[in-house]
């Protein structure tokens, strides 16, 4: 444990540390193994799949939560969505927006091996439009978000709404690197600090960011 004089708690991330962390998490399953490496096959895209302690998150929380209606927005090839799936109440659904044929073929193709395709309404469309046609009464019970970062600010303002009191709101990578800290940010980076202004000045939300992955933000509907 590292404790500074400023009362800073925390333990450096190193290959040791994080390697114990994740064998704390449920192990991936053969379907997410071989998911993993498709994706990694694609070389430079890969780095947007979420990492595997996130995954073991998402189930975990949709499953505290006790959710039959989540909707994610940014699909990529299916691992979050994959997870989210797989902690819905019986009957749920996942509405998975992304406008990528090629990325979301390979999705389709895992949540079938894992027996969650009927879970699963993909919808390939710019996500705004997605959002705005949902029904507007409160009924969302989670959300994820991960995709384009200057986009966060306008999917939240289209889904806090229709989340239900009690109902949470997740979004990735609001620590861009650690970029989004900087005053002088810029680019996506500068997008996610922003966002991060505004989720945290949100009254109808209370929320904490999380030092996991490149940071996620959880945030409960009041």
């Amino acid at each position: 444990m590292s404790r500074t004089e400023d009362g800073v708690k925390t333990v450096p991330l190193t290959r040791e540390v994080y390697d114990y962390l994740v064998a704390q998490a449920e192990p991936p399953t053969p379907v997410q193994r071989e998911l993993v490496e498709r994706t990694r096959a694609l070389g430079g895209p890969a780095r947007m799949q979420v990492s595997h302690e996130q995954a073991v998150l998402l189930t975990l929380l949709a499953r505290l939560t006790g959710a039959r209606r989540i909707v994610e927005v940014g699909t990529f090839t299916g691992y979050s969505t994959l997870a989210l799936a797989a902690g819905l109440s019986p009957g749920g659904t996942v509405i998975a927006c992304d406008v990528s044929e090629e990325w979301t073929a390979i999705a389709r193709e895992a949540w079938k091996a894992a027996g969650v395709e009927d879970r699963v309404d993909l919808r390939i469309a710019p996500a705004l439009e997605t959002l705005a046609a949902l029904p507007a009464e409160p009924v969302i019970d989670l959300v994820f978000l991960d995709a384009d970062k200057p986009g966060y600010r306008a999917y939240w303002e289209q889904l806090v709404p229709r989340v239900r009191p009690g109902g949470l709101l997740l979004a990735d990578n609001v620590l861009y690197g650690g970029e989004a800290a900087r005053a002088d940010a810029e680019g996506n980076a500068l997008a996610i600090r922003e966002f991060n202004a505004h989720v945290r000045a949100d009254d109808r939300v209370e929320s904490v960011l999380l030092p996991i992955a490149d940071g996620l933000t959880l945030a409960r509907k009041r």
